[in-house]
């Protein structure tokens, strides 16, 4: 009798007609996954497998436009989900009205399981576990109708008590790498740690989700140099643990990402659906990705009616020569230029169906004509602090070798020790990323805002550019976004902080002379934050208009630990409009 091991979560919703939808599962034998929507809509996907585990991606078709259904999960024509007595409401599919008039999108990053029920959690409620507890509790509170996952989905380098004893009575953790997850039944224990956490579990069954992976979801500063990269590959845990990280990448969140189109087209997921035990297949696929980044895409691009969302690795496709490094291959960022002027007027350029790898374009939907909001999700920040900025431009400086041999062995170990490998790290990607987005916002069909959407830098804050001369016509905006669940030492606190500050942005500016490396083609203030703790920005999008609210994850006074999600509440920190255009030059610090 076949069980439900994870899931179900809830991943592609469609925009452009409203009528299907892609629902992940994994279950403990190999078996049929069926959905059964409330209203009569269906669909049934028989389990592929990978490394003993079996998993199945159902897409229903049949839905009706602007409704929302409850939905059955069944195995083998057996009922499991919804759980006996689970105390959530049903799950439900919730389709947009055709044609759409918007979309609200809630984003965050790095989370850290939360702690078991009756459990102290030392870095306080999780907020995605309150977000959920919320909704489940009132079904009438407005809802995200996409929720944006920017990374650090799990750790595989910071694992909790409770894993490395399961570690521990698996290996001998005195050998590397020691608490860190080893291979893909280690990654299993991961996400099944994460995603079966009853709020959270019950909140991706029900609000559709759209994931990338950051560095903790294979290791620390994962690619952050030539040099890490060879040190790495020389020693005799690496090859395990990047080809696992890979394989589980893609199993539990990329391939929901996918649009019914995409997975139809898709011949890695065509072969392992077709093939007994699709284990061998992917980890080929997973060591040619490592082997030859440029060969394969994971970045994709998702349309939510006249709102357009291209999300970016920033990842695994760096270029690391330290004479040409570059966030994205050559191709990458043809396709990111393509996407991001698809549809646009003459002089814009236009996008061709170019791709490779499993995403092969990772074109969702479409949006006939210009666009009202272009959103790029990229789980590092393209503006940091200005001191941090200029720090890493300084840094990528010394590396190449500006200022000689010694001082790139310093820039390499500080590069290292401080984390500097961000997009300011990458100076020529920075520079062309500023002149796309500006290509982007000007023009008579310029859209009402363009947001870049980022995290791993535990804190929140509004940041706006100003270009020299002549300005885009539209609004851009960093919005940074993080933690979900995690802590926030006191150094990166303060360090943040002072990065923000005047007297940071002369000591930037200093460092700046220093490596030669000029200054960006961008200046920026913040006009928001910073703000610190477990916390969830929300973006609501209606025609060319656009507000913004931060809502953090604070403790209910007296409330009972074990009621988790529910002795915490959303408090809104920040709400503003985003569309009356606003000068950030008087933000400095």
């Amino acid at each position: 009798m076949a069980g439900l091991r994870v899931g179900p979560l809830l991943r592609y919703v469609d925009w452009e007609t409203g009528t299907s939808a892609t629902v992940w599962v994994e279950a403990d034998r190999p078996c049929t996954a069926e959905v059964r929507c409330e209203d009569g809509a269906k669909g049934t996907a028989r389990t592929f497998q990978i490394a003993g585990h079996h998993y199945a991606l159902v897409q229903i078709t049949g839905l009706t436009p602007g409704t929302a259904t409850a939905y059955d999960v069944l195995l083998d024509g057996r009922r499991v989900w919804p759980l006996e007595g689970s105390g959530f409401p049903a799950s439900t599919i919730r389709t947009p009205e055709v044609p759409s008039d918007g979309i609200t999108v809630s984003f965050g990053s790095c989370r850290w399981s939360a702690a078991p029920r009756g459990g102290h959690d030392p870095v306080g409620p999780d907020a995605l576990d309150t977000l959920a507890a919320k909704l489940a509790a009132d079904p009438t509170a407005v809802r995200p109708e996409v929720l944006l996952l920017l990374g650090d989905q799990v750790y595989a380098d910071e694992t909790s008590t409770a894993t490395r004893a399961w570690l521990a009575a698996r290996r001998d953790l005195s050998e590397a790498p020691g608490a860190e997850v080893a291979d893909y039944e280690e990654y299993t224990r991961l996400y099944d740690e994460s995603w079966l956490d009853p709020e959270v579990r019950w909140l991706l069954s029900t609000v559709p989700s759209c994931m990338i992976f950051d560095d903790h979801d294979v290791i620390d500063d994962w690619n952050t140099s030539a040099s890490w990269l060879a040190e790495m590959r020389e020693t005799a845990w690496w090859q395990e643990r990047i080809l696992s990280g890979l394989m589980s990448y893609w199993v539990y969140q990329h391939l929901g990402n996918l649009s019914p189109a995409e997975l139809e087209s898709d011949k890695l997921y065509a072969a392992v659906q077709a093939s007994p035990d699709g284990t061998d297949a992917l980890r080929r696929f997973a060591a040619e990705a490592d082997a030859d980044p440029a060969s394969v895409r994971w970045s994709y691009r998702r349309d939510f009616g006249r709102t357009r969302m291209l999300m970016v690795d920033s990842r695994a496709g760096r270029v690391l020569d330290e004479q040409r490094r570059s966030m994205l291959d050559a191709d990458e960022a043809r396709w990111l230029r393509e996407q991001v002027l698809d549809g646009r007027g003459p002089g814009h350029g236009s996008a061709t169906e170019s791709g490779h790898g499993s995403a092969a374009g990772s074109r969702h939907g479409s949006v006939s004509g210009p666009y009202d909001h272009l959103l790029i999700g990229t789980s590092l920040p393209w503006l940091l602090p200005p001191l941090i900025h200029d720090a890493e431009s300084w840094n990528a400086a010394l590396c190449r070798g500006e200022r000689g041999e010694r001082w790139a062995r310093f820039g390499e170990k500080l590069r290292r020790g401080a984390d500097l490998e961000h997009w300011a790290a990458f100076p020529d990607s920075f520079d062309k990323l500023a002149a796309l987005i500006a290509e982007a916002g000007s023009g008579d069909d310029a859209p009402a805002t363009v947001c870049v959407l980022s995290g791993d830098v535990h804190h929140a804050y509004v940041a706006e550019p100003e270009w020299p001369g002549q300005a885009p016509d539209t609004r851009v905006l960093q919005l940074t976004c993080s933690p979900v669940h995690n802590s926030i030492p006191r150094p990166i606190l303060l360090g943040f902080r002072f990065g923000w500050s005047r007297v940071g942005r002369r000591i930037g500016h200093a460092l700046a002379r220093h490596g030669r490396t000029g200054r960006p083609p961008v200046e920026w203030g913040r006009t928001g934050g910073p703000w610190f703790g477990n916390q969830l920005m929300t973006l609501t999008l209606r025609g060319r208009s656009a507000r913004l609210r931060l809502d953090q994850a604070q403790a209910v006074a007296g409330a009972a630990e074990s009621a988790r999600g529910a002795g915490a509440r959303l408090v809104t920190a920040d709400e503003r409009e985003l569309t009356a255009h606003r000068d950030p030059s008087h933000s400095g610090g």
